[in-house]
């Protein structure tokens, strides 16, 4: 049965317990429930006195990943004051609103990425819930109760994991130098980590548990880079790229890596690749022939083992390591490059 349409949607964070079945809720119900806030206001009424334009609070909403709901009453109080206090750092002379677009930008896809993060988490346990025999009331009840016990001090968790950040981003920026084309680019050492034959697994496994595999896989490597100073800067599937400030520890990354990994007998084989160089960094990401190569030794790497550039290899302690050129071969976007091979003395 459809639900009511002129029912009082349920008071915010705490969802109806008598509603059940799969339609129990309505899209505005569960937005009412999570966000704590009636959608009243119109497209204008969002930018009146916000100091900002229609398109102009159209582009920070668009940034942000939504929809734009022109002549709906699709908006809350929340929504004009985030568009206000935009307004206001814009009219200050802090940013200007390009740079208030960009940030803006970041905030939105980092934020749907978690959210898509932490709802995929805590599906598990609404199943645990539902498989219980204290279940009560829906699926969607049971998962909006989860959200409102778990997301007041996760909220705490995100300014305080943001603000280490930032504080670490900055003293980065610091050790790039004063100069302006210093604060764009850095000499890093770039790392590619790889899952072997991705393609046949994935062809092989049933979605539950490849998606488990992929987790560990991710998560695994995120410890590893992060204990040893390293930053992970994207998971792209079966891969993970991430950097380190020196090639040692970069070395030390990728055996962590191999180790946790492919020595494992549940996990599958990995194949990393090293290239330093100057970076590009922005929105946080990195770019460059670095980026590019480290991708591109993967493919030559054998199982379980590391390849890296001669960039990579000038930079090694000789009484460290040792290094080994392999056969030349044809690597796109570079010719024939000479892999080399690393390891300890």
């Amino acid at each position: 049965m459809a639900p009511d349409p002129d029912a009082a949607p349920p008071p915010a964070g705490q969802p109806a317990e008598e509603k059940t079945g799969p339609a129990a809720y309505t899209r505005e119900e569960l937005e009412h429930a999570i966000l704590g806030a009636d959608f009243l206001e119109t497209t204008d009424e969002v930018t009146a006195g916000s100091g900002l334009t229609l398109e102009q609070a159209r582009r920070l909403w668009r940034a942000l990943g939504f929809p734009e709901r022109v002549l709906e009453m699709g908006y809350s109080a929340a929504d004009v004051d985030a568009v206000a206090k935009v307004g206001a750092v814009v009219d200050s002379g802090a940013i200007d609103f390009d740079m208030a677009v960009n940030l803006t930008r970041a905030v939105g896809q980092t934020m749907a990425r978690l959210a898509d993060w932490e709802v995929a988490t805590l599906i598990s346990r609404v199943e645990q819930l539902e498989a219980s025999p204290e279940a009560t009331g829906s699926r969607l009840g049971s998962a909006l109760r989860i959200v409102e016990e778990v997301n007041g001090p996760f909220e705490g968790l995100l300014t305080y994991a943001w603000r280490r950040h930032l504080a670490a981003a900055v003293a980065r920026v610091e050790a790039m130098g004063a100069n302006e084309e210093d604060l764009h680019t850095t000499a890093v050492t770039v790392g590619f980590a790889d899952i072997v034959a991705f393609t046949e697994l994935s062809n092989r496994l049933d979605e539950d548990r490849l998606g488990d595999l992929i987790e560990l896989f991710e998560s695994r490597c995120h410890d590893v880079v992060s204990g040893l100073g390293g930053r992970v800067i994207k998971s792209i599937g079966d891969s993970v790229l991430f950097v380190n400030e020196s090639a040692e520890p970069a070395i030390e990354t990728a055996e962590g890596i191999i180790n946790v990994v492919g020595r494992d007998a549940r996990m599958p084989d990995v194949r990393v690749g090293l290239a330093s160089g100057s970076v590009i960094m922005r929105l946080g990401d990195v770019f460059g022939p670095p980026v590019n190569l480290a991708s591109r030794l993967t493919a030559v790497a054998r199982r379980n083992r590391v390849i890296i550039d001669d960039a990579t290899a000038a930079l090694l302690s000789p009484e460290r390591f040792e290094t080994r050129r392999l056969t030349a071969r044809p690597v796109r976007g570079f010719g024939l490059v000479e892999p080399v091979a690393v390891r300890r003395v």
